[in-house]
């Protein structure tokens, strides 16, 4: 792997971190130092700079119209990228194959992400060598480092799933390149980290010695970071089909489900639902922006055609997350036609959620269905229905379309935030049901290709 094999300065790592969209950052100048300096010499202020430099790196790309949202979205039938400067917005997301050599889509999602995993084990080695941080500061940057690695590798995974990926890339450079595990064996590491760094946030003491971005905001001492490490846990624990662990992640997490559904109380509820942890962007100079916006990315029809009703009011989730255009746009040769387009994120500085507790509350409700622990997961899925939905409870849940009905509040509750429609319908194999839009002989991508310099590295 090149990225494995290549000595980079962190200043590309940390040189962004005084950026409005991190919070106004305040870090001191670390007079631009290299690679082995950082390792042999490490200070405070480098530790703090390449503590809060990984939030930038797992940031890279989310919200590009090209990036893990849209990409995501387009495959999973939420959004389509009418580009008409890059027709593999359509050709590649929507066609039979995704080429393994186009960094920005077939081959997307792992030099950037294993970068990043690459840096954090560069910081916890430094770590082990600062003067200056007692002993709880350091366990507050490797739970921090170890949340952020099981982040990246979960992007990796998501992406790659029965292709799977290295997971023991804390090699000398090289080193021969790590093997290529399997799906079962990528998540369990990445629960394994998830646990470990939860161990050290226990005995980070009170705050952390670096910041976080707004998008923190409420996480961001090691006690409530940690809630939303339990959070991520929880999502792991439930693709990962161990129902059980997701209950007490979810117990351990920040999740609440104690809003009131009347109608008066409807700006409450959804504040309640939108608590989480968020990338945050500023359009500034130097910073990133929120890409989402772009007039190339539309809504899928079929968020509108789908929809459930109640009377004459459409699912609440619909008319706030998307808006009908005053014409039809289309692309391929007309082959595709919208007429939505979504409001989620109003402006370049828009937020993106990591995870929300909208998530948790139907993270519960898959975990309980999985157990057939059916009455509580009815609870928390009507409790979903009446509150973002502004739709009525359901009084025939039963275990027979339990699963359909999670799957459809998941949908509209999660939209286009993340891929996860594509994910969850990937995880139930339910990808066959998803609109064949392009070429009806073409089924949905499973998986993004491994790179193929990834795989020539290896013959």
């Amino acid at each position: 792997m090149n990225k494995y094999q290549t000595k980079k300065t962190l200043l590309a790592l940390c040189a962004a971190v005084g950026l409005g969209g991190c919070g106004s950052l305040d870090i001191g100048d670390l007079n631009n130092p290299s690679l082995d300096e950082f390792r042999d010499n490490p200070t405070v202020s480098g530790v703090n700079s390449a503590s809060t430099g990984l939030l930038l790196g797992h940031r890279a790309g989310v919200s590009a119209p090209n990036g893990y949202v849209a990409q995501l979205g387009v495959i999973g039938r939420e959004a389509y990228v009418f580009d008409p400067a890059d027709p593999r917005a359509i050709d590649e997301m929507l066609g039979p194959v995704m080429d393994p050599g186009a960094a920005a889509f077939g081959g997307n999602y792992w030099t950037g992400p294993y970068a990043n995993i690459r840096n954090a084990n560069t910081l916890l080695a430094a770590l082990e060598k600062v003067a200056g941080l007692s002993d709880a500061q350091k366990e507050g940057v490797r739970g921090f480092a170890k949340t952020m690695q099981a982040l990246d590798f979960l992007v990796v995974i998501n992406t790659r799933d029965t292709q799977g990926a290295p997971i023991d890339v804390d090699r000398p450079l090289g080193a021969d390149l790590a093997p290529i595990e399997g799906k079962a064996e990528v998540f369990a590491h990445i629960a394994g980290l998830l646990d470990t760094a939860a161990g050290h946030l226990d005995n980070a003491g009170g705050s952390f010695s670096f910041r976080l971005s707004t998008g923190f905001n409420g996480f961001d001492t090691p006690a409530t970071f940690r809630t939303f490490n339990r959070a991520v846990r929880a999502r792991v624990a439930v693709y990962m089909g161990r129902n059980e662990d997701a209950l007490t992640a979810l117990s351990q997490s920040f999740i609440a489900s104690n809003a009131p559904a009347e109608d008066g109380a409807k700006a409450a509820a959804l504040a309640s639902l939108n608590i989480g942890v968020y990338h945050v962007f500023r359009a500034a100079s130097g910073d990133a922006d929120n890409g989402l916006l772009a007039t190339t990315v539309f809504a899928h029809p079929s968020i509108a055609t789908d929809a459930e009703t109640a009377g004459a009011t459409v699912d609440d989730r619909v008319t706030r997350k998307t808006v009908k255009l005053n014409a039809p746009v289309s692309a391929a040769d007309g082959k595709l036609t919208t007429d939505l387009r979504f409001t989620l994120y109003t402006s370049a500085d828009a937020p993106v959620p990591i995870i929300r507790n909208e998530e948790l509350i139907l993270l519960r409700a898959e975990a309980n269905i999985g157990l057939g622990q059916i009455g509580p997961a009815v609870d928390d899925l009507n409790y979903i229905r009446t509150r973002s939905g502004r739709l009525p409870a359901r009084a025939d849940i039963t275990a027979e379309n339990a699963l359909d009905e999670l799957l459809k509040q998941k949908r509209y509750s999660l939209m286009f935030e993340g891929g996860h429609r594509w994910i969850d319908m990937r995880r139930y194999g339910k990808l066959d049901e998803l609109p064949r839009n392009l070429d009806p002989n073409v089924p949905p991508h499973a998986f993004f290709p491994i790179p193929v310099a990834e795989v020539n590295g290896r013959q």
